[in-house]
């Protein structure tokens, strides 16, 4: 039953108010955090700030959060999301400094990852490796693999002239005012959002998610729709890497690692937007944009990085515990 179906019609009494901080969690959490940190620092507000939130703290974890959602969404997890950005960054920057056109870099780059996502596919559908153990071997695997490649991780730097204007213009430009990467955001959530919900595909592997065994009974390729998932996973994650090395000019090894942890809690935070707890792309946006609002409001704050990252953990915590208290009091 909705939360505002009042039978004898008194709104807003605790109990009611209750009810809707439970059910809508992540969306109070977002209201509080942002009147929070509104009124604890004076530049929070600021256009400059707003704009770097989206564009510096959202954009990239928004890219590789969607990834993680598709991993999710399928029953399984992918811990290797930060190689497939590793990935990308390095065959992006390796072709650009070569002297390629970006074009060639980017498809590049976007193979780079849908292979790791290949990778993971073989073992998880292929061998029977459950996704966990998969990609943690594939994270392994790509941060060894990246210092060998780099001569014990050493970045590579592209020259400070003569880099191709549209290699800038991937992470620097504007169109109509609005930054590239936002724009390539706005339309990955419009495109996943689609498939995840209004293609077979997508109804698959949500069913997949859900009850396997069920969906094995009922028809569906198990195997294959959870290998393709992998691959679109590593597909997606690759444009992280791709905007990344636009902004920085630069390929460190292993940076990419610092979103999967962040990734993982956005898309369960996310979650508690569903009413069956399923994963789904506007509520992984959302947790997204809370972890952004934290991290960048945290850091105005003057607080150091370990006690952001205390912040972050018990922000997920309560969001996640309060959609639990939610489904428990309405049986589910």
């Amino acid at each position: 039953m909705s939360v505002f179906a009042n039978p004898d019609r008194r709104l807003f009494t605790p109990q009611f108010i209750g009810q809707v901080l439970l059910r809508y969690a992540v969306i109070a959490a977002l209201a509080g955090v942002f009147a929070f940190f509104s009124f604890a620092t004076t530049t929070f507000l600021t256009s400059a700030n707003l704009t770097s939130i989206l564009v510096n703290n959202f954009t990239l974890l928004a890219i590789v959060a969607v990834a993680m959602t598709f991993a999710v969404s399928a029953g399984g997890i992918d811990l290797s999301v930060g190689t497939s950005v590793d990935f990308a960054s390095f065959a992006f920057v390796s072709l650009v400094l070569a002297g390629y056109p970006v074009g060639l870099a980017i498809l590049a780059a976007l193979v780079s990852g849908a292979l790791v996502g290949l990778f993971n596919a073989l073992l998880i559908s292929g061998v029977g490796i459950t996704p966990f153990l998969a990609t943690l071997g594939t994270l392994f695997i790509g941060r060894s693999s990246q210092q060998l490649l780099t001569n014990g991780g050493n970045p590579v730097y592209l020259p400070q002239t003569g880099i191709s204007p549209l290699f800038l213009f991937i992470g620097h430009g504007h169109i109509l005012g609005i930054p590239v990467p936002l724009i390539i955001v706005g339309l990955l959530i419009v495109i996943t959002s689609i498939v995840l919900l209004r293609t077979r595909f997508g109804r698959a592997i949500l069913a997949i998610g859900v009850q396997q065994s069920v969906a094995r009974y009922s028809g569906l390729r198990v195997p294959g729709h959870i290998g393709l998932v992998y691959v679109i996973s590593g597909f997606i994650a690759a444009i992280a890497g791709i905007i990344l090395t636009s902004t920085v000019s630069v390929y460190i090894p292993n940076s990419g690692g610092a979103f999967m942890l962040n990734a993982i809690g956005a898309t369960f935070i996310g979650t508690t937007l569903s009413r069956e707890g399923r994963p789904n792309i506007p509520g992984t946006m959302l947790g997204v944009l809370l972890l952004s609002i934290v991290a960048n409001g945290l850091l105005l704050t003057g607080l150091s990085f370990y006690w952001q990252q205390v912040g972050t953990g018990l922000l997920i915590f309560i969001v996640l515990a309060a959609s639990f208290l939610n489904r428990r009091g309405r049986g589910d």
